[in-house]
C-alpha cells in the first residue's frame, strides 16, 4: 500500500511509485510532479514512437524547474531490477550505464527522480553504431528573431526537398527549431555529422544573409547558426515531446509545416500539447514509416572536400580529428608574417 505522500501509477504493465506527487514543479503555473507524469501518459504514443529504445541522459531537477539541476549519466544504485539500461560513451570518452527509454514505465520512473525532459541519443541501444536521425539545430544567436528561425527552417526544408529528402520540424521548447530527418540505419554518427556540415555550408552559400555555418561565435553575427555538431558521435539532443525547465512548462513539440508561420512556441505547454495532439494527431506520424537516404548530402560533403574545404571544427570535449580546421578563435589565430 502506498504511503499518503506517494501514489502508485500503473503504466506499461508495471506499478511505478511517484513520491511527493503534489510538489509544484513550475513557477508560472501550478502543475505538479503528478501532472507531469499525466502529461507523458497523454502523449505516450508519439513520444514512444520517437524515443523507444533510445538511451537517454537524465537531467534532474529535484526542486522543480526553478531549482538547481544536474546531469546524471549513470542510472543510480537502487534502480528497480526491471529497468533497462545500456552502456554508452559520452563525448569525452567515458562510459556509463544509461537509462533506455524502453516503455512509459521507464519514463515515469525518471520523472519521479525529477527529470522534466529527456536528452536522447540518435541511436538505439541495440545498434549504437548507426544513427537513424539527422538533427538540424537552428540555433538563435544573439540578435536573431523567431521570424528568422522560421525562415531558416523553410529554407532548410526547400533545400532538402531538392535532394529528395523529407524533413519534419519541432520547437526546441525555447527559442529555436529543430528539423529532423529519419534515416535508414546505414550510416554511423560521423557520416551523419559530415552530412550536417555539408548542409550548413550549402545553406550559408545560398542564404548567407540569414544563416551561418560559422562555429566561432565571433563570426556569426545576427544570423541563424546551423549547429552541425549536434550530430557529433555520442551527442544527445533534447527530445521530441519533452518538457523544458521553463516557468510555463514549455514542450519541445513536433509541428506540421503549415503551423510554423503562425505558431507561438511558448503556447506549447504540458496543458495545450495533449489537447492539440488529440485534436489534430501526431505531426511526425509519417516520419517513422519513411526512412531517408543520406547519400545526397554525403556527396555534397565529398565535393566540398575535393574543393579543399577541411572538416569543420569539433567541440572542445572531442579529441582533435583528422583534417579538422584549426580549433581556435579566428581572432586569436596566428597571422602569417
Amino acid at each position: 500500500m502506498a504511503r499518503a505522500e506517494e501514489v502508485v501509477v500503473e503504466v506499461a504493465g508495471r506499478e511505478v511509485r511517484v513520491t511527493s506527487p503534489q510538489k509544484v514543479f513550475f513557477t508560472a503555473r501550478p502543475d505538479t510532479k503528478l501532472d507531469l507524469v499525466r502529461y507523458y501518459q497523454a502523449v505516450e504514443q508519439p513520444f514512444m514512437d520517437e524515443a523507444r529504445g533510445r538511451p537517454a541522459l537524465m537531467q534532474r531537477f529535484p526542486d522543480g524547474a526553478a531549482g538547481k539541476s544536474f546531469f546524471q549519466k549513470r542510472v543510480p544504485a537502487g534502480a528497480p531490477p526491471w529497468l533497462q539500461t545500456t552502456m554508452v560513451t559520452t563525448p569525452n570518452g567515458t562510459t556509463s550505464n544509461a537509462l533506455v527509454l524502453a516503455d512509459m514505465a521507464h519514463v515515469v520512473w525518471a520523472v519521479n527522480l525529477g527529470c522534466l525532459g529527456f536528452h536522447v541519443w540518435p541511436t538505439h541501444w541495440d545498434d549504437m553504431d548507426h544513427a537513424d536521425e539527422l538533427r538540424i539545430d537552428l540555433d538563435p544567436s544573439p540578435g536573431v528573431s523567431f521570424e528568422m528561425i522560421r525562415e531558416a527552417a523553410h529554407v532548410t526544408r526547400g533545400f532538402l526537398a531538392e535532394l529528395g529528402i523529407t524533413c519534419f520540424p519541432k520547437t526546441t521548447g525555447n527559442r529555436g527549431v529543430h528539423v529532423y530527418v529519419r534515416l535508414e540505419r546505414r550510416w554511423d554518427p560521423y557520416d551523419v555529422r559530415f552530412a550536417a556540415v555539408a548542409l550548413a555550408r550549402e545553406l550559408e552559400r545560398r542564404r548567407g544573409d540569414l544563416v551561418t555555418a560559422a562555429w566561432w561565435k565571433e563570426e556569426r553575427g545576427a544570423r541563424v547558426f546551423i549547429d552541425f555538431n549536434q550530430n557529433a558521435p555520442h551527442k544527445t539532443v533534447f527530445g521530441a515531446w519533452s518538457v523544458r525547465a521553463r516557468p510555463m512548462a514549455s514542450v519541445s513539440a513536433p509541428l506540421f509545416w503549415d503551423e510554423l508561420d503562425h505558431l507561438v512556441p511558448d503556447d506549447l505547454t504540458i496543458v495545450t500539447v495533449p489537447e492539440r495532439l488529440a485534436r489534430q494527431g501526431d505531426p511526425w506520424a509519417e516520419m517513422h514509416d519513411h526512412p531517408q537516404s543520406l547519400e545526397p548530402l554525403l556527396e555534397l560533403y565529398e565535393q566540398d572536400r575535393a574543393a579543399g574545404l577541411p572538416d569543420a571544427p569539433w567541440p572542445p570535449v572531442y579529441p582533435k580529428m583528422p583534417d579538422e580546421a584549426p580549433r581556435v578563435n579566428p581572432s586569436r589565430a596566428k597571422r602569417p608574417e
